[in-house]
């Protein structure tokens, strides 16, 4: 009999839905704000989704690098060494330092708006090796003709960006590219650190009639120091991010930081069950959201135009 019932024991276990491994998923952001924090949540209930559930057979450890390229670092090797299943970096900073740690490690970045030009794959098709992940690559045309829709005067777009973020070096060629075709100059204003960003969106007063700020987490970290003076110079202020609209950008058409990170997370699943990350294709986060923010306008002297408000997937009043 036992023998018997061994055997139906494993017939019922084969016929029962399999329950996902005990897993470790590390992630890391080069800094805290509001977009990548929606990504590292939209991660988290991707894993929900699929059966992996925190403090049950999830372990999800999170490191802020708090803007610091040598705390990345730190970070990265600290995770090499703890060996989770997966290892989930946001932002071109922290997936430049995790994807120097580790060649063993499976490794699904995300919000990197270049990986080829952060040199983190060699093909977005086959990237080969230990990793893949998501792009967030800005529609950048569009931003110019939504910032000529809104200011049909503009000749020049002040560009703020952190110059050490290769990420935003690659935004800023795309620009001048495309604000070329449009009719448009570019100026660039740099800041380093989240302390000089006040400072830098001053140096484009005078100099620039609206200033345009890409998905650079140096930048977005201080935003408030930009828009203040956007505010008192009547400088239109816009946003590659949507999620900096409600903290006093005019406008902005870009991802919805949560979904990227859900996307993310769909693919840190496929890892999780046995593909190699080297065999997933380096994808571009999907969807895109305008909006707009009614009162920062009027304080920097701008009327949204209808045509814009009237397509606008939120209006903040």
């Amino acid at each position: 009999m036992r023998p018997i019932l061994l055997a139906l024991a494993a017939t019922l276990a084969l016929s029962l839905p399999a329950k996902a491994d005990d897993v470790t998923v590390a992630v890391t952001a080069i800094v805290e704000h509001p977009a990548l924090d929606a990504a590292r949540k939209g991660v988290l209930d991707a894993l929900t989704a699929a059966g992996y559930k925190e403090g049950e057979n999830l372990k999800f450890v999170f490191e802020s690098a708090q803007g610091n390229p040598a705390t990345a670092a730190q970070i990265a090797r600290q995770f090499a060494g703890d060996e989770p299943n997966v290892i989930v970096p946001i932002s071109t900073p922290s997936a430049q330092a995790v994807v120097s740690s580790t060649r063993d490690i499976p490794v699904v970045f995300t919000a990197v708006s270049d990986p080829l030009g952060a040199q983190l794959v060699k093909n977005m098709d086959k990237p080969g090796g230990n990793v893949t992940g998501l792009s967030d690559m800005s529609p950048v045309a569009e931003h110019i003709a939504l910032i000529k829709e809104i200011l049909p005067d503009v000749k020049t777009i002040g560009y703020l960006y952190n110059s050490g973020e290769a990420n935003s070096v690659s935004l800023l060629a795309v620009l001048k590219a495309e604000a070329e075709k449009a009719g448009l100059k570019v100026v660039e204003s740099a800041a380093t650190k989240s302390a000089e960003v006040q400072g830098a969106a001053r140096a484009l007063v005078g100099r620039a009639d609206a200033i345009y700020i890409p998905t650079d987490n140096t930048i977005i970290s201080a935003l408030e120091g930009a828009v203040a003076v956007a505010e008192e110079s009547k400088l239109p202020l816009f946003t590659a991010d949507t999620d900096s609209v409600s903290r006093g950008s005019i406008a902005a058409l870009g991802f919805n930081y949560y979904d990227v990170g859900k996307q993310t997370g769909d693919i840190v699943v496929r890892v999780l069950k046995g593909e190699n990350p080297g065999d997933i294709a380096v994808k571009t986060a999907a969807g895109s959201d305008l909006v707009v923010n009614k009162a920062a306008a009027e304080k920097m002297g701008v009327t949204l135009p209808q045509s814009v408000l009237s397509r606008a997937t939120k209006v903040i009043e």
